[in-house]
């Protein structure tokens, strides 16, 4: 990755590097990196900058202990800006806020699209010890009895006031239901479509 990386079309050396919640998808900041930055973030993955203000390394939290955890390192078309996918330990701001742009950081919906890839592995390259190629063997029939069976089971737990026992079938009712979109070749984004024409009508 890193000769993908074209620190020289700065006349300092330095890249943008733009920090990315790895869960939510929210921009937390921007900070500037170059090659010694970048190669101490690789090593440690921990988000490493250069302070353009202090003329040196600085690893974010270094001294809060909020460091930024690195998840994943995407650079951009042209070679010269840094997408980094990192989990915050704390406030991203050092004014106390989650992110630098005074966003709410929350929502891990994002999570149900690698989700959805996961169980799209699942079926094209099956294994004997993985439960949801079990349900892709059985067909769509038995797949649809599974998220009728476990939808019964959450209205029973709504009943209950265990909260704890409602966000487990919650939970088998969500997987369940991805598992019969990819039985049935529609992808998640499809439903959230359908869902946005019906609120622009509301």
């Amino acid at each position: 990755m890193n000769s993908e990386i074209n620190f020289d079309k700065s006349p300092d050396g330095l890249v943008p590097a733009v920090i990315q919640d790895a869960e939510t998808g929210k921009v937390l900041m921007l900070g500037y990196m170059n090659q010694e930055a970048y190669n101490k973030t690789v090593a440690e993955n921990i988000v490493t900058f250069f302070s353009r203000s202090k003329q040196r390394l600085w690893t974010k939290g270094e001294t809060s202990n909020n460091f930024l955890h690195v998840r994943e390192i995407l650079v951009d078309c042209d070679g010269d800006t840094l997408l980094i996918k990192a989990s915050p330990a704390g406030p991203v701001c050092h004014t106390g806020a989650a992110t630098c742009f005074q966003e709410v950081n929350q929502g891990k919906g994002q999570f149900l699209n690698y989700l959805q890839q996961v169980i799209h592995d699942r079926k094209v390259n099956p294994s004997d010890q993985s439960y949801t190629a079990s349900l892709f063997n059985k067909g769509v029939n038995k797949i649809a009895q599974k998220v009728g069976e476990e939808a019964v089971e959450l209205v029973i737990e709504a009943k209950d006031n265990n909260d704890h026992l409602f966000k487990g079938e919650a939970a088998d009712l969500l997987f369940h239901f991805l598992v019969l979109l990819e039985q049935k070749n529609i992808q998640l984004d499809d439903i959230v479509t359908v869902l946005q024409g019906r609120h622009s009508k509301q």
